[in-house]
Order: structure tokens, then sequence, then C-alpha cells
């Protein structure tokens, strides 16, 4: 990892860190949970709770863009219940109703990074806690990324990017920076593509 891409990572987590964080006594808005009675076919009965998010099951997609230059750009946003408090990811985000994950895809990666990627490829999907949710995850590969337009965020949403190799992402991962499934998920995935290029 290049010392300057080091430092500035470090000035921006750290630009990012909570400093304060105060419960509020207010019903959730986002989340619930439902309570199933479920019986299998070998005649046994259990009971799962199932988390909704906003009513939902919570389908996300998830982008890793790389730039002509073979650069990757990572977000780096609050993660307020992380050790750090502040994460290091890729773009993502829930799937609106009726929106295709692809997308999603696009659109989250515009909404958070400004940028469009030319080709696009998938990565596959993956449930996300199969135990209380029936969330699944879409991943893609958005090679020849570029900067087209502005950010878009969400109310309440910071996110920052950060480039770098795909090489020193890898490397983040291996240093505890990259902590985060999603990231990890979609720069393992992109290997066999990714490493063809470089």
């Amino acid at each position: 990892m290049r010392k300057e891409k080091l430092e500035e990572l470090h000035d921006l987590l750290e630009s990012l860190k909570v400093t304060k964080l105060q419960k509020l006594n207010t019903d959730p808005k986002f989340l619930s949970t439902e309570v199933y009675n479920c019986t299998l076919k070998n005649g046994m009965e259990i009971t799962r709770e199932k988390i909704l998010k906003n009513k939902e099951k919570g389908n996300s997609s998830v982008i890793l863009p790389v730039t002509p230059k073979g650069d990757v750009i990572l977000t780096v946003e609050p993660k307020v219940f992380t050790e750090r408090t502040v994460g290091i990811s890729v773009p993502a985000g829930y799937l609106n109703e009726g929106e295709y994950p692809l997308h999603a895809a696009k659109r989250e990666l515009m909404e958070e990074t400004g940028y469009e990627a030319k080709d696009i490829y998938e990565l596959g999907s993956f449930y996300q806690d199969t135990g209380i949710s029936a969330a699944k995850i879409e991943y893609f590969l958005g090679l020849n990324a570029v900067k087209v337009g502005k950010t878009h965020f969400d109310k309440g949403e910071i996110v920052s990017t950060f480039e770098c190799t795909y090489e020193e992402a890898l490397n983040l991962i291996e240093m505890g920076y990259i902590e985060d499934i999603n990231a990890i998920v979609a720069l393992e995935r992109s290997k066999k593509y990714l490493r063809s290029l470089i």
C-alpha cells in the first residue's frame, strides 16, 4: 500500500468517526420484525423471527466500480455500530419497489459516486443473514467507470470516495481496514476479471 494513499485514507476515516452516540427513545422507522411458526416436513415445529427493512425483504445491490486505468473506487461512510464507527465499502443500496438488481446497482453507483460504468458483469448473489432475513444481495463489477455527474445522497447519508489500485484494496482487507462483507465479497469475486486486466 502506497504511504500517501494510506495517509489519505487515515485522514478520511478520521474525519467521519462518530464522536457521540446517543440512543433515542423513539419507535423504529425502518426496521421491523414478523414472527412465524414453521412446521417442517418431518413434523417438527419451530418459531422464527424475520427482520423487515422498510416493510420489505431488504434485497440490495452492490457494485465494485473500476476506472479505465484499473483503480477501484471504494466508499467511506459512517458505520456507527462498528468498532471504528466508520467503514470502507463499495457502492450499495436497497432495491426500490419493482426495481431490477442491475438497475439498482447502476443507480447506487451514480448516487454515491457520480460515476457510470460502461461494462457491467454479474458476480453472483448471496443471502445476507439466512437465520433472520430473506434479504438477497446481488453483486456486480462495473468496469470502465467514469465520472459523469454529481452525487445524490439519501437523507442522512454521508459518503466519501477513495480510489486505489485493486491490489491495494486487497491489502486493505488483509490490514483490517476493510471489514464490510459486501466489499470483501465484491473484491474477491472480481479477482478473475481484474487480475487478467492488470
